[in-house]
Formats: C-alpha cells, sequence, structure tokens
C-alpha cells in the first residue's frame, strides 16, 4: 500500500515540475535564474513609451554548465549582497569593496555556487581569478582591490613624465 501510495505522490509530483523559461519568471525571481535550457536569465529595463519603463526577463547567451531550472534563494541573495532587481550582469561591482567582502564571505563563497559561478565567470573575463581575489581579500583587503584594478580590469589614469603622448609620439602597436 505505501508503494502504491508513494507511486502516485511521484507522479502527481512530476505532473506539476514544468521547465523554467526566464520570459515566463516573475520579475521577481528573473535575477540570477537560470532556465531549463541552462542559460542565464537577465533582467532588463523595457521602455514601453516615452518616461514608462518596466522590468522584462529574457534568455540570455551565457549557459552555465552543470546547473539548470534554478532559481536564486532570498538567504544567497542576502549573504552575497545582491538585489533581485539588478539589471543586467557586469563586472563593475567586483571593484566595489563592500562587494567583495560579501562574495567572499564563508555565507557567500561557501553556499552560493550559483552566485559564484556567475562571479568567478565574470572575474576571468577582466583577467582575475577569483578564489585568489577572494584568499587576497580575506587576508588583506585593500591589497585586493590593487591587485584587481593592476590587472588590467579597470584601466586607470595615463601619465607620463614628460607630458601627454601625442598620436604622432605614440609606440606603433603590432
Amino acid at each position: 500500500m505505501a508503494f502504491i501510495l508513494f507511486l502516485f505522490l511521484s507522479f502527481l509530483l512530476h505532473g506539476a515540475h514544468s521547465e523554467i523559461i526566464c520570459e515566463e519568471l516573475p520579475i521577481g525571481l528573473c535575477t540570477l535564474s537560470i532556465a531549463s535550457s541552462g542559460k542565464r536569465c537577465l533582467l532588463e529595463n523595457n521602455v514601453k513609451d516615452i518616461g514608462n519603463m518596466e522590468y522584462q526577463c529574457k534568455t540570455s547567451e551565457i549557459i552555465v554548465k552543470d546547473m539548470n531550472e534554478w532559481i536564486e534563494s532570498d538567504e544567497c541573495f542576502n549573504a552575497c549582497g545582491l538585489h533581485r532587481k539588478t539589471v543586467g550582469i557586469s563586472s563593475d561591482s567586483l571593484i566595489e569593496p563592500h562587494f567583495i567582502a560579501r562574495l567572499c564571505s564563508d555565507s557567500c563563497y561557501k553556499n552560493c555556487p550559483n552566485i559564484v559561478d556567475l562571479y568567478h565567470n565574470l572575474a576571468i573575463g577582466e583577467g582575475v581569478f577569483l578564489a585568489n581575489l577572494c584568499e587576497v581579500h580575506n587576508k588583506m583587503p585593500r591589497r585586493a582591490m590593487m591587485q584587481f584594478l593592476s590587472s588590467g580590469a579597470a584601466p586607470g589614469p595615463v601619465s607620463s613624465a614628460d607630458g601627454p603622448i601625442s598620436m604622432a609620439e605614440a609606440p606603433a602597436s603590432i
């Protein structure tokens, strides 16, 4: 009898399971979700008409390996210092010391694989390994920011002892 009940409940639960399609997600669940296809969902601004803007959930071309049908938990949003209504995906937050502190905290880094995977890939795009950045940040926070900025991720102002370089004086690139 217990086996029949188990089969019946399994059938009901399987039938209730539907695939995640970004465009069908409520706005509050879009950010950091992963569709059944394995692609990340992005919250975007959608301008209806002049002065009237609303959010829209879209499927990105970013594919997440080994993770699909994922809706990020409120606990991870809070632990990592993120917001559900974050529009788009950007590496800009990686230069913010308060964000790095939250991202590298044990409560985020060890418990929120989806968020860590996203920011790991964003950091790689900037020439930095997130694990190394977090290790340095946890030991010496100011040095971590210098390491990230010196990686070429965010170019700083150019200066020269002889003044600005004109186009005629600039070295040719190969």
